[in-house]
């Protein structure tokens, strides 16, 4: 029995210097945006963690989706066709998935309901744009407004939007930060103890009291841990 709940405790105690030293999602996100990375040299743990991470993908979602207004307002100003203008703005753009915009650009090319492809490919997540682009090509086919004009609008809007909750991730540094440093205090009182001659580690897995009390206190450290990240996140939702 003291076992098992041994090697619970080296468990959670690997998940919770996981957790405690990884970026979260949208700090990796800014992190790449602003210093890149080749696709080759995704690290283990992006790897390990990527479905357990939304948030980055949403973001992925929206930074492509504003290069998308950007392109095609630029291609529309150059004086090409809206077709031809969307197409060429959804291949220079690196979407996270890029076989989803099949549709749209068969439809761009083809001349086919365009506004519906936008609609039907649109991310759960970070596809704003999607649906402004879908409005703004309903409009202009309907009442003849200049595409350029409305797209840039949108580009304009999304921008903004994103501008926000970069300062709002900036914002939240701090309070990470600290819960943070706070999940690791545990750590640092062991090694006062074991400075102090306590022999904290003998208490602890020298039997199951001991060991008791250490997957208990990981439990709530880990746990304080995922609620923070869950506080932070609803934060930046809001």
């Amino acid at each position: 029995m003291a076992g098992i709940m041994t090697g619970a405790a080296l468990a959670l105690a690997a998940l919770s210097a996981w957790l405690w030293t990884g970026l979260d999602p949208c700090t990796a996100r800014l992190h790449r945006m602003r210093h890149g990375r080749a696709a080759g040299s995704v690290s283990l743990r992006d790897r390990l963690t990527a479905r357990s991470r939304p948030a980055g993908r949403e973001a992925a979602w929206r930074t492509a989706s504003i290069e998308l207004c950007q392109a095609l307002a630029a291609e529309l100003s150059a004086g090409r066709t809206a077709g031809e203008a969307l197409v060429r703005a959804v291949q220079a753009v690196d979407f996270p998935d890029p076989l989803v915009l099949r549709p749209v650009v068969a439809a761009a090319r083809d001349g086919g309901d365009v506004p519906a492809a936008l609609l039907a490919v649109r991310p759960e997540q970070g596809g704003e744009a999607f649906h402004g682009l879908a409005a703004c090509w309903r409009v202009s086919v309907t009442t003849g407004a200049v595409l350029a004009a409305l797209v840039d609008r949108v580009a304009g809007s999304l921008r903004e939007a994103e501008a926000h909750r970069r300062d709002v991730t900036a914002q939240l540094a701090g309070p990470r930060a600290t819960a943070r440093l706070l999940a690791g205090l545990p750590l640092l009182g062991l090694l006062m103890a074991t400075g102090l001659g306590m022999r904290p580690l003998h208490f602890l897995f020298g039997g199951p009291l001991g060991v008791g009390c250490l997957v208990v206190g990981l439990a709530l450290d880990l746990g304080g841990l995922w609620w923070t990240r869950r506080l932070v996140a609803r934060a930046q939702r809001a």
